[in-house]
């Protein structure tokens, strides 16, 4: 696994981003196919179909996608994330202080969608934030579960794809320094 200050030994075509919800996986992924050329798709707007419900094409559209030689996405969903990790040749994953940074980061950003009433994917919105406490499947409360799920699945996938780079990045001074050093020279 490198971190954020190790070269890269080859430029990648076909980059994941990993994190815990509110991490910043969208943001940081739309950076990264800015500066390696490789076009960003946002996979919740893959996944999700009107009134939040799984799109029935959603595998299609990541075999569509991961088909390309040249693409940038989060890896999340259980179901994509194999198709993801056996196309990728990087995987940037965001291992940010969870209270101190991801945790203020998600609930300033659904609140903020909801009190804006922001369209996101398919015309979904979030949810009333009275949700929060009613269901188990609330955006904040789903980052707060799975926090240390990546602890294990990161190590897990370096097992299994030992031919894919694994860039971990724990802080945001580290996340910028990481895409400044990927910046071609010129």
């Amino acid at each position: 696994m490198l971190g954020f200050d190790d070269p890269l030994p080859r430029r990648p075509r076909r980059i994941v981003v990993a994190g815990v919800s509110g991490a910043g996986k969208t943001t940081l992924a739309a950076r990264i196919a800015a500066v390696f050329d490789a076009p960003h798709t946002e996979i919740d707007g893959l996944y999700h179909g009107e009134n939040w419900t799984p799109r029935d094409a959603f595998l299609d559209d990541v075999r569509a996608l991961v088909a390309g030689e040249r693409w940038t996405t989060e890896w999340q969903y259980h179901v994509a994330r194999p198709i993801l990790s056996e196309s990728a040749e990087l995987l940037v994953w965001l291992d940010l202080p969870f209270v101190r940074v991801t945790l203020p980061r998600v609930i300033r950003r659904t609140v903020g969608r909801r009190l804006r009433r922001e369209a996101l994917w398919n015309g979904n919105t979030e949810p009333p934030l009275h949700t929060f406490f009613t269901s188990r499947e609330h955006i904040v409360r789903w980052s707060i579960a799975t926090r240390g799920k990546y602890r294990e699945r990161i190590p897990r996938l370096e097992t299994e794809h030992p031919d894919l780079l694994i860039v971990r990045l724990r802080s945001r001074r580290e996340v910028e320094a990481w895409l400044a050093a990927q910046r071609p020279r010129g």
